[in-house]
């Protein structure tokens, strides 16, 4: 048990949380496996406390009998230098306790990227940017240089986005086959909830529709469907869907139209047709993993040789932008093992592969039951990220977008790689935040963006129960409406 005691004398009689998400995250990343909590805890394995006051911050960490303190001035006026600072301070107790040094350093954000993107559209000098970042979060060399290489990728791709007269769509289909071992997303059994289906396409239909008119006078640029498994909807019902979206939204201006088909064991030929002919651009087929006893332990009703078939027939029937997605760090898998997927998809020749480092999520079946998995081995580490940049430039692709997660196994991150132009737009607009996305169905949360009012983000969050979103889908429409009127959209 690791806790975490902060306290604030500037406001005694107020619970203090000040930098909290952002002290556990260097503590996470050096130990992952240890449960956290906010406040006192009996006999803790290690005790991180901070203290503020008008002037000054003192931070100390204790483990055993091992202990380490930091007193520094603190500016309030410029709050993210304190944070920076505090940051930077725990860091260098944890890594002299451990004798390791984490590749991103303090960074513990999902989007490490946007800051070097700031930087360079700033007009710094790469130099620059390169001193300020190793400076300020200890990036390593190998993550910096990765960093810089995917941002200046990034800008290439958005410049030719109007973020004034354009946003994107993300429509969420919250069904799968199964649930994995590791998800923690807004997912349902298809089995279970089959009969709840053609009610959820008349609620998202209804929310796609009325609040289709917010937008009249700009035009979406991408759109993508996701989940859950898409493809978990009969050929039907995506036609259903798929004729209301069309209908709804003028698609002169989309350049991409991407659908997740991500589970295998929900592709039928009839399904791909029907994708292609409402112009779909791009599917993603996710494998994770061509190991058959690891797709039986995390949960997946799939074989590999399903994967290849589900893919053969995307390519047959047409499709020309296939990515595909594996986890690093699933149980048992070793160095060996990543290798063998990353050979048996390099036969395949995807346009795309997404590579992800397994996070432990705290509402998935892994982050519910970890005491079940200690006895598994889940390895990354640079080797094995290596190892996938090198096979994905064998396949003729460069990196193009990078995001982390929280409890992101090795302390590493989650890369796309693809073919010349045939990069995720999508992908790299939720990830920089500077275009509006408009979220339909459960689970799915729209970012408006106003780039005239110094970037501000207004988020927009819709339930994530399917039956809850079903029953107040009423609600959901009225929440976008109010906040576009609020925040100055109309």
């Amino acid at each position: 048990m690791i806790a975490i005691k902060l306290k604030d004398s500037r406001n005694p009689k107020e619970q203090c949380l000040l930098f909290e998400y952002d002290i556990q995250g260097i503590v996470r990343s050096y130990f992952p496996r240890e449960k956290m909590i906010t406040g006192d805890a009996d006999s803790p394995f290690m005790t991180v406390q901070a203290t503020y006051s008008e002037d000054m911050v003192e931070l100390s960490c204790v483990i055993g009998q091992w202990s380490r303190k930091a007193v520094f001035h603190a500016n309030w006026e410029e709050q993210r230098g304190v944070k920076d600072r505090v940051k930077q301070e725990l860091y260098r107790m944890l890594q002299e306790y451990t004798g390791k040094s984490l590749p991103w350093g303090t960074l513990s954000g999902i989007r490490p990227t946007k800051l070097v993107v700031a930087m360079l559209e700033e007009g710094k000098e790469e130099q620059q940017v390169r001193e300020e970042m190793r400076h300020t979060y200890y990036l390593s060399q190998e993550k910096l240089d990765l960093s810089i290489k995917i941002a200046k990728k990034e800008i290439d791709l958005l410049s030719k986005v109007d973020y004034q007269n354009s946003y994107s769509i993300y429509i969420g289909i919250p069904f799968c086959p199964s649930t994995c071992l590791y998800c923690s997303f807004t997912s349902y059994p298809i089995h279970t909830y089959k009969k709840m289906v053609e009610e959820y396409l008349d609620a998202l239909c209804k929310e796609i529709r009325q609040t289709a008119d917010i937008f009249m006078k700009k035009k979406p640029v991408s759109v993508y469907i996701g989940g859950g498994t898409p493809t978990t909807l009969e050929p039907g019902q995506m036609d259903r869907l798929l004729r209301v979206v069309k209908e709804t939204f003028d698609f002169s201006c989309v350049r991409e139209f991407t659908v997740e088909a991500g589970r295998p064991d929900s592709i039928t030929e009839e399904k791909l047709m029907t994708l292609k002919k409402h112009g779909v651009s791009r599917i993603s087929i996710n494998p994770q993993t061509m190991r058959d006893d690891t797709l039986k332990l995390i949960g997946r009703a799939h074989s590999a040789e399903q994967v290849r078939e589900a893919f053969w027939l995307a390519r047959k029937c047409g499709f020309d932008n296939i990515n595909m997605d594996f986890i690093l760090g699933l149980p048992q898998e070793s160095i060996e093992d990543v290798e063998y997927s990353m050979k048996e998809a390099s036969k395949l020749a995807p346009d795309s592969i997404t590579i992800h480092s397994l996070a432990i999520k705290r509402a998935s079946k892994l982050g519910i039951n970890l005491e079940d998995y200690k006895e598994y081995t889940m390895e990354n580490n640079q080797k094995i990220i290596q190892l996938t940049r090198d096979y994905a430039q064998r396949m003729h692709m460069e990196p193009y977008y990078l995001y982390r997660q929280k409890n992101i196994a090795g302390n590493m991150e989650n890369v796309g790689y693809a073919a010349e132009g045939k990069e995720g737009l999508y992908n790299i607009l939720i990830m920089e935040e500077k275009q509006t996305i408009l979220a339909f169905g459960a689970g799915g949360t729209t970012k408006l963006v106003f780039p005239e009012q110094n970037q501000k983000i207004v988020r927009v969050e819709n339930v994530k129960d399917v039956k809850n979103y079903i029953e107040r889908v009423e609600e959901m429409i009225a929440r976008k409406k109010t906040a576009w009127t609020i925040h100055g959209g109309i």
